[in-house]
């Protein structure tokens, strides 16, 4: 059994590697970013088509795996100020807002009960900047007004998400109280202050002094550990008070400083390569997560408009709050459609209320494919049309 055991998640490692390389090549055949390809071959491989492996624990935990070691990658890119700016503030207020009313009335009109329609408004809120932070890296974009609006705006709208998601809950149960709400939101900004300053003042300055230390010298990758414990711990702390473990990787990343170490390995160029295995299999597990066998034709409409209501809500939301504050026309819709994909997050909303049994499974899979639509339609539109002359920066076959 122990043998068996063994053999299958090392099949299964193999297999999603294999599949990731897959994922290369088809993405440079179509000319689309990568994430494109890898959801792809992992519609191939899983329940949908070849059924070759499913979504398991294993795979689950490397999935989350490689969006906490994505979004650290990401945060190291980002100025930790960027979270502070009232701009980012208003486009995340108006990317919730908006969604939330859009997907509430749908489910309405469809007839669902209250408890499910609040539940999909809810996941409609999501942002995913797992999905656009990885298109931008790879376009090397990630350093423009626009990238740095999308994270620092969808951070934002994580922990607006997360007021959501606690609102949602009180909503169904017929039991919503202002001080929980408010507390829950004092508990993300003690998280997010705290956190940068931290990271900033004590464990920056930890790296730097043991980087001279003896030990560095003759252990170049002790800074390189220490740097992910790191990262780690901060997406522990945020699971621990109800935030998503990606963002407090991601404010692990930002809080830190992308200078060079002088004996030391850099934990930059460290990341980076756990990002290319592990970031692969999150985006290949996507694919992997959705079978198509068991929807109806009432939810394959349903999932058709949801998604439909999803991206305009999200882009018309957001566009509106940047044209407000004067944001270029070309800028702000990089930023309005790099807002909507919801992959992960809003599928994690669904995951919340089919376990605590406020929707039912149909719903479920809608959602799941809401997130998986708009995952793959953000990428295609930064780079065939926002980013068209950026397209050369793609691998090609």
């Amino acid at each position: 059994m122990e043998a068996s055991s063994v053999a299958s998640v090392e099949f299964q490692m193999s297999l999603l590697l294999f599949v990731s390389l897959l994922g290369y090549l088809l993405a440079s055949r179509i000319n689309q970013s990568v994430v494109i390809g890898e959801i792809l071959v992992g519609l191939l491989i899983g329940p949908s088509l070849l059924g070759l492996i499913t979504y398991t624990d294993f795979v689950e935990a490397l999935a989350h795996l490689g969006a906490v070691i994505l979004l650290f990658v990401v945060g190291l890119e980002f100025e930790p100020e960027g979270l502070f700016k009232p701009k980012y503030a208003v486009i995340a207020l108006a990317g919730v807002i908006v969604p939330w009313i859009g997907g509430y009335w749908l489910a309405d009109f469809f007839d669902f009960p209250f408890n499910e329609a609040v539940f999909i408004g809810t996941a409609m809120t999501a942002t995913s900047i797992a999905i656009t932070a990885n298109v931008l890296k790879e376009l090397g974009k990630l350093d423009t007004f626009a990238a740095q609006a999308v994270i620092g705006a969808a951070v934002i709208d994580d922990i607006l998400g997360l007021l959501a998601l606690a609102i949602s809950n009180q909503l169904v149960h017929g039991d919503l109280h202002v001080t929980v709400v408010l507390w829950t939101l004092v508990k993300a900004l003690i998280f997010l202050v705290a956190g940068i300053w931290l990271g900033r003042t004590v464990f920056w300055k930890m790296l730097l002094r043991m980087d001279t230390h003896p030990l560095s010298r003759r252990y170049p990758e002790f800074l390189f550990i220490m740097a992910m414990t790191f990262a780690f711990l901060y997406s522990m702390v945020a699971e621990y008070i109800g935030l998503s473990a990606i963002v407090g990787a991601f404010i692990a990343g930002s809080a830190l400083k992308r200078e060079r170490l002088i004996h030391a390995k850099d934990f930059i160029e460290g990341a980076d390569y756990l990002h290319i295995i592990f970031a692969s299999i999150f985006f290949v597990s996507l694919g992997i997560l959705v079978d198509v066998h068991i929807i109806t034709s009432k939810i394959i409409v349903f999932t058709i408009l949801l998604t439909i209501v999803a991206v305009i809500t999200k882009v018309v939301g957001c566009y509106v709050a940047c044209i407000g504050q004067k944001i270029k026309h070309h800028d702000s819709l990089i930023i309005s459609f790099g807002m909507s994909p919801r992959g992960e997050v809003a599928m994690i909303v669904g995951l919340i209320g089919l376990t605590a049994g406020i929707i039912g499974q149909e719903i479920y899979i809608a959602i799941i494919f809401m997130s998986l639509l708009t995952t793959i339609i953000t990428p295609i539109v930064l780079t065939n049309w926002l980013f068209k002359d950026d397209k050369e920066k793609l691998s090609k076959w």
